[in-house]
């Protein structure tokens, strides 16, 4: 090495020193290519960076998700091994997240009640609790075991969605907190369920409310039917999207209210004026590619804005492979023809809800009453723009 390289490179070293400390437009371009956790780390160096790191983190806005399915190598499910590594790459600081996983995730007597004790290898409990602490402290977390599931590969917007209705799957789309767009986690059993709870959640009384996600567990149990009534009565009277199923079961948020193995319901309420959605019901007469495609495509007619935008399918396990004669994924597949562009989650359940309906702005909505928007042996396809 020359005399001059040893002179000039503390010199150079100096120099960026000094730009990394003082200068924030550069650091600021610099901590836009750091994931957000590892972003929340390094905002402790120094004031400069620390409000450098805020002023980022107010531009990671958009949501994400990430998903897994197949076979694991290891004791751990596939979805739960898959989200602790992912999580670390993600461009976000999640507010809300809604998990759906198979009920052999979560095989424990109190998540799914139809499982063989053959299954019931994993510790549900320790599961539930590794997957709410991969995530920040104060995060709505919406936690739900399913029959099957519906997803699309993360990171890819314009990827094909798989339905699963057998082997390891799940997903975790996360939101985060957006100007306008007030999302709001519920949870009510028998114990807790009231007019008042409804009202404290957004259901009732919030003439912002334009979209409910809601999954009923434990629905199969006496009381169970008339309790989902008493949930959807109120909500048939104002004017939002009402999409969601009958599950196996939940493991975020906690049920510490209620007995094990008692009935419930868990949800999101999105609020807020940049909230659209739009939902239409392919029932027991869909039963062609050609006919889920059509009815799928009447969605189109809400105008929907494609950019942060998710679409939900709620399906009966009735459906699926069976239903269409041997023919695999027909109702993702036909999503994905007419909305290439939009990922699509869900599950396969005991039950769904929902009916056809959009939801914007200048809406006018159908009118419902509790026992239209309760249905077998059909499919809720949703599209949720989240502003």
């Amino acid at each position: 090495m020359s005399e001059s390289q040893d002179f000039c490179e503390p010199f150079q070293d100096s120099k960026a020193a000094y730009v990394l400390s003082n200068v924030a437009e550069v650091v600021e371009r610099v901590l836009m290519f750091i994931p957000t956790k590892s972003l929340l780390q390094v905002a402790s160096v120094c004031r400069l960076w620390r409000n450098c790191a805020r002023r980022v983190l107010r531009t990671q806005q958009h949501l994400t998700w990430v998903s897994a399915s197949g076979p694991s190598t290891t004791e751990l499910h596939s979805f739960c091994s898959t989200l602790a590594e992912e999580v670390e790459k993600v461009f976000l600081l999640p507010k809300t997240v809604l998990m759906i996983l198979d009920c052999e995730a979560l095989s424990g007597q109190a998540y799914c009640y139809e499982q063989s004790k053959a299954k019931k290898s994993r510790q549900c409990s320790n599961t539930a609790e590794e997957l709410n602490q991969i995530f920040p402290k104060g995060c709505d977390i919406v936690g739900i075991a399913a029959p099957g599931v519906v997803l699309t590969p993360t990171g890819s917007w314009s990827g094909p969605p798989k339905e699963h209705q057998e082997g390891e799957a799940g997903f975790a789309v996360m939101l985060p907190n957006t100007e306008g767009v007030h999302i709001r986690p519920f949870h009510f059993c028998k114990k807790t369920i009231s007019l008042s709870a409804m009202k404290e959640a957004g259901l009732v009384d919030n003439p912002e409310l334009r979209v409910v996600v809601m999954f009923i567990y434990e629905a199969y149990k006496s009381g169970g039917a008339r309790f989902l009534n008493q949930i959807l009565e109120p909500l048939t009277n104002s004017k939002a999207l009402i999409a969601g199923g009958l599950v196996e079961g939940v493991f975020s948020p906690p049920r510490d209210c209620c007995s094990k193995g008692a009935y419930g319901v868990v949800g999101l309420a999105l609020s807020g004026r940049k909230v659209q959605g739009a939902s239409v019901l392919l029932d027991q007469d869909v039963g062609t590619a050609k006919e889920a495609e059509a009815t799928v495509r009447r969605l189109k007619a809400a105008k929907i804005p494609e950019r942060n935008t998710l679409g939900f399918m709620f399906a009966c396990v009735g459906r699926g492979q069976n239903y269409y004669h041997n023919q695999h994924n027909v109702e993702a597949d036909a999503f994905h023809k007419v909305f290439p562009n939009t990922p699509l989650f869900g599950l396969f359940g005991n039950g769904e809800i929902g009916c056809d309906r959009i939801v914007k702005d200048d809406y006018t909505l159908c009118n419902s009453d509790s026992d239209t928007l309760q249905h077998e042996y059909t499919t809720v396809m949703t599209l949720v723009h989240f502003g």
